[in-house]
């Protein structure tokens, strides 16, 4: 601590060397607050873990509160309305395709939670600023874009575990050898 003398003889604490403390403090406050969007792999994770990701956005915990029904297994294929445009599910079964047939997607208005409910899917991911080589353009009506470009990361996501992307990140799913059953919630960005 440096200390200053004044004209009256007392020494006094330089305040500078406080606000650069308080300063200091609230900024790392600030960035423990919101969580990084830059990653360099994609978010998984098995489903008890779910209440962890409930502050990356408002809607995550009714999104998880979906996923832990008890007679998810059992919902057949289509679209269940959650909370309406802003949260739905799309439940598939099929047969997994090869990663060299897989394509890199990515979506704009929505975030996709995509849980496995058996089977394996093996997800390709990487940053969506990263993908150079355009497929197919977006399309406002579908939300959705498709690039050529090669996953940077390939991670196999069991049943039981889900995957988070958001539009910053490209995925290529539904790669696997056998039958994968899965639901894509779609989160509403705003």
């Amino acid at each position: 601590m440096k200390y200053i003398k004044t004209r009256s003889g007392n020494l006094r604490l330089i305040v500078i060397v406080c606000i650069v403390m308080v300063n200091f403090s609230a900024c790392s406050k600030r960035e423990q607050a919101v969580p990084s969007m830059q990653r360099d792999t994609m978010i998984m994770d098995q489903l008890e873990n779910g209440e962890s990701y409930f502050e990356m956005h408002p809607l995550f915990e009714k999104a998880f509160a979906f996923l832990n029904r008890s007679d998810i297994a059992e919902l057949p294929a289509g679209r269940y309305e959650i909370d309406g445009d802003r949260l739905f599910g799309i439940f598939s079964q099929g047969t997994g395709k090869s990663r060299a047939e897989a394509r890199l997607e990515a979506h704009r208005k929505y975030i996709d939670i995509q849980y496995i409910i058996e089977g394996v899917d093996e997800m390709g991911w990487k940053p969506t600023a990263d993908c150079t080589v355009q497929d197919v353009d977006y399309s406002d009506a579908d939300d959705i874009e498709f690039f050529k470009d090669e996953p940077q990361t390939w991670t196999r996501v069991p049943a039981g575990s889900f995957a988070i992307f958001f539009p910053e990140d490209a995925h290529a799913p539904m790669v696997g050898d056998g039958e994968i059953h899965k639901v894509v919630l779609k989160v509403a960005v705003e």
